[in-house]
């Protein structure tokens, strides 16, 4: 049985600190924190073809998706949840903060969801990303509660952001990816 309950503490892969020439250029438009590349982007530099290509499927699914704002941090902030990705939840703490959640709904994504307060549409959102956790599939009610609200296009970025998402999870967990300064870990028990 795999032990779920640790993390490794430090990076296992040394975030890049210093980026020239191709790094650079690759960087130039990624989101920062005060005016620093993100950890994980320092971590992918070491393999700069992926991380550009890493950063544009992200950069899209952020910037330019046919998801309003709102409802894209809703389920990765859950995805973040599920995975125990603490890294991933602090930066799209920040994030969904700017996008409408309120503090209250991201601490309840990662303290029982299911006693907060959601709209119908939120629900089917969280219940999309549980799904997704627990068995690589979207059950036929999740899918039929999506399928009032969203056009197929929606509903295939819809996968898209949890799946892309639920892979950076798996990936900063993986390579112990810490907290950029400054941005908040999961919310205090």
């Amino acid at each position: 049985m795999t032990d779920h309950t640790s993390r490794p503490t430090q990076p296992r892969i040394e975030p890049i600190t210093e980026f020239d020439g191709e790094l650079e250029e690759i960087l130039a438009n990624a989101l920062t924190h005060e005016g620093r590349p993100l950890n994980i982007f320092g971590t992918l530099g070491h393999h700069p073809k992926l991380l550009k290509r890493f950063n544009l499927l992200g950069g899209y699914l952020l910037n330019k998706g046919l998801l309003p704002p709102r409802e894209r941090e809703l389920v990765i902030l859950r995805v973040g949840a599920n995975a125990r990705a603490e890294y991933e939840f602090g930066q799209h703490t920040v994030i969904g903060l700017q996008c409408g959640l309120d503090q209250e709904e991201i601490d309840a994504l990662v303290r029982r969801p299911e006693e907060h307060d959601w709209s119908d549409g939120d629900r089917a959102l969280i219940a999309l990303a549980d799904d997704l956790h627990g068995d690589d599939c979207v059950s036929d009610a999740t899918w039929a509660r999506l399928a009032e609200v969203w056009s197929d296009a929606q509903l295939a970025e819809l996968l898209v952001v949890a799946g892309f998402y639920r892979l950076v999870s798996g990936f900063l967990n993986s390579t112990g990816v810490q907290l950029d300064d400054g941005i908040p870990g999961f919310p205090d028990s």
